[in-house]
């Protein structure tokens, strides 16, 4: 789980270089696990450390709830939360000012970890938008020649081929996205994708919309 996202640019900028596959900085022993509990809650501190750059929050700063969500761009579960929970999430609880939301990287392999440089290249407002779009349309850019369809979806947010280009060369943000994955690794005990933390309690796996009621609304009701 230590090990470092050691990408080169000619990785990143050249269409030829399958690196969704070549990848081998990051252990292929993280695999996604069934949806499961773990009672183990990590020191505020720790939880608050949100890496170089920091959050990139939605919902009300005032919320009584506070979910970070640590997910992997090529994670089919994070996709099925993104596209079945994270809607009547949104709609029930973050637009409603009950929950605040963020999601984190903890990249698996180094495609996703480019679909994380992407997001945040394009900036604070879309960086929600892109990642949900990259969730959406996984199979069109999981591909043995991904940079091609990812080039298409940066376009549909404003982000040109320089700029394209010029984010997967960015070697400080390559490093700050492991910076995040690697303190989810040591600190908060994170081993797999999703793994939520509501309010400090950590949950793990595909989480329904249900089990995230039940673990909100208490905190709803106390206040």
């Amino acid at each position: 789980m230590e090990a470092a996202l050691s990408l080169t640019r000619r990785q990143f900028v050249s269409s030829a270089a399958p690196f969704a596959f070549a990848f081998t900085g990051i252990s292929a022993g993280l695999a996604v696990s069934s949806p499961a509990r773990a009672d183990d809650t990590p020191s505020p501190a720790d939880l608050a450390d949100a890496g170089p750059y920091g959050d990139i929050m939605i919902g009300s700063d005032k919320a009584p709830v506070t979910i970070i969500e640590y997910a992997s761009m090529t994670c089919p579960h994070c996709a099925h939360f993104s596209e079945t929970t994270f809607p009547e999430l949104q709609k029930r609880y973050i637009d409603t000012g009950k929950v605040r939301y963020t999601l984190r990287a903890f990249p698996l392999d180094a495609l996703s970890a480019a679909g994380f440089m992407l997001a945040r290249c394009a900036g604070k407002d879309k960086y929600m938008p892109i990642v949900e779009a990259l969730f959406a349309k996984q199979s069109e850019w999981i591909v043995k020649e991904p940079l091609p369809p990812l080039k298409d979806i940066a376009k549909q947010f404003g982000v040109g081929e320089d700029e394209f280009n010029q984010c997967l060369a960015n070697q400080k943000l390559l490093d700050n996205i492991q910076t995040v994955r690697d303190h989810a690794a040591q600190k908060l005990g994170v081993n797999s994708t999703p793994t939520f933390f509501v309010n400090g309690k950590k949950l793990v796996g595909d989480v329904s919309i249900d089990q995230l009621v039940k673990e909100i609304d208490p905190y709803l009701k106390a206040g």
